[in-house]
């Protein structure tokens, strides 16, 4: 089934050399991930805990797991012990949960903050407004490391909205930045999207059924 490898090949001739791609792997078979990874991609998202640690222990140990789903505070010590970043880290309650688990298994937790800018009230993620002081928090924090910052545009087929989403999430990656310097990632865009998240700076893109199909 060669469709998937071919997907992942047209994808990454048009993204720009400077951005990343997760290949949005959640509720796909091991087969897909398998053809993924023989074409030559190493990072793979996933947004359940059991989900990620079967096809952890399945895949082979350079795959780079990305968790982008929500987080449950029980789930924390599996997808700490599972996955190499975890993109949605939406609350304050989620991000010191995650830190004490890193800790206590003596990992660094490279972490983004989720911002939640979008339309939809059933969308996570900390308000534009919280995110200096999320940040500063997340600095004193032992266990993990903010690597960068995540959001979605709206689900709309208006563009003008989702390129005022992706400008401010774009602002707010700089104003991320102004407190932890090194936290330069910024991850959005998918399916639908993702070309117009590139234009407005994303360095990392999350796309699944464009490369795997429909779930």
């Amino acid at each position: 089934m060669p469709a998937v490898s071919n997907n992942l090949r047209a994808i990454l001739g048009q993204l720009p050399p400077a951005v990343g791609l997760v290949a949005v792997s959640k509720f796909h078979p091991l087969e897909q991930l398998r053809e993924a990874y023989d074409a030559g991609q190493r990072r793979f998202g996933e947004s359940r805990a059991d989900e990620l640690a079967m096809k952890a222990a399945a895949m082979p140990d350079d795959v780079v797991w990305h968790f982008i789903g929500h987080l449950q505070t029980n789930k924390v010590r599996r997808v700490v012990t599972c996955a190499s970043v975890i993109e949605s880290i939406d609350s304050e309650r989620v991000l010191r949960a995650v830190s004490v688990e890193a800790e206590r298994i003596g990992r660094c937790m490279d972490i983004f903050l989720q911002a939640h800018v979008a339309a939809e009230e059933t969308k996570t993620g900390f308000l534009p407004e919280e995110i200096p002081a999320v940040a500063g928090l997340a600095a004193s924090l032992k266990g993990v490391r903010v690597v960068g910052l995540m959001g979605m545009a709206s689900n709309t087929d208006d563009e003008n909205r989702i390129n005022a989403d992706f400008a401010v999430l774009a602002e707010l990656s700089r104003e991320l930045q102004r407190v932890i310097p090194s936290a330069t990632e910024l991850s959005m865009g998918m399916s639908g999207d993702w070309p117009l998240a590139v234009a407005h700076g994303a360095t990392l893109v999350r796309i699944g059924s464009a490369i795997f199909g429909p779930r």
